[in-house]
């Protein structure tokens, strides 16, 4: 069995703290293979940095996806271009962006592939190429290699599309989690066909929060629709939002799926 263990989008400090604290109870609970979380909100909840991210490598993270809000920092581009970092960007953005939108990690004998898309519906504002055909041609290119595992971050908005997504894919996908919205959904389930799904995993930051940020600066921006700065305390109680889940290298298939939601003082 492969053992996976991921966690939503990491915000800021205090998000990246509360899961230092929060994984060695976690791994000894769960003996996991590989430890995957998305880093689109690493650096003060706007991007990712090579010191943080590396912060996080240090912690025993061993692999990163993220998002549309991974390029809010400007080192996101060199980071991109050095191959030694266990990180992925989406994959259906246009050709020609630094970065690998889906790779493959060995643990021991066993080759997982893991890969990382944008939905595209509703409010999202850039103009991605369908994730849907992007991650057909994904699985097309290796439809001839030995796999045990194929793992899917789907970074969308919209729960129908994060609902449709992994339904179409039944099957052929070990597990899609979804990510970006930071409300963790109750939908976790294996599929008809043996794909493992929830719709949105949820984040890694302050409970008390409007998606991780300070309550004032949303309440700010509702009321007058002005653009605030976003802050983040460093300080006080978080959320531990991830999935547990175990993969049969046999077929590929998915065996359980366990939602964690749990909380932390930083």
């Amino acid at each position: 069995m492969i053992k996976i263990l991921f966690f939503g989008d990491i915000m800021g400090k205090i998000g990246r703290n509360a899961l230092k604290k929060a994984l060695p109870e976690l791994k000894e609970k769960y003996q996991p293979d590989l430890v995957i979380a998305n880093a689109e909100n690493l650096a003060h909840g706007k991007g990712i940095t090579e010191k943080t991210l590396k912060e996080m490598m240090d912690a025993e993270v061993d692999f990163f996806t993220s998002g549309n809000h991974v390029w809010s920092n400007a080192e996101a581009e060199q980071i991109f271009q050095k191959d030694k970092l266990p990180i992925i960007r989406p994959a259906n953005y246009p050709p020609g962006l630094p970065g690998d939108g889906y790779k493959i990690v060995e643990i021991g004998t066993k080759k997982i592939l893991i890969a990382n898309l944008m939905g595209r519906h509703l409010i999202l504002k850039e103009d991605f190429d369908c994730p849907f055909r992007a991650l057909e041609s994904i699985l097309d290119q290796y439809k001839n290699t030995p796999l045990d595992a194929i793992l899917v971050d789907f970074h969308a908005e919209a729960s129908s599309e994060k609902t449709c997504f992994p339904r179409y894919f039944d099957g052929r996908v070990s597990a899609i989690w979804g990510t970006h919205t930071h409300v963790q959904t109750a939908d976790e389930q294996i599929l008809p066909l043996g794909t493992a799904m929830i719709a949105d995993v949820g984040m890694v930051g302050l409970k008390n929060s409007s998606l991780g940020i300070e309550l004032a600066d949303a309440y700010r921006k509702f009321l007058y629709q002005v653009p605030v700065e976003h802050n983040i305390p460093e300080h006080g109680i978080c959320q531990i939002n991830g999935i547990f889940v175990i993969i049969k290298p046999e077929n590929a298939g998915a065996k359980k799926i366990e939602r964690i939601n749990f909380e932390v003082e930083v």
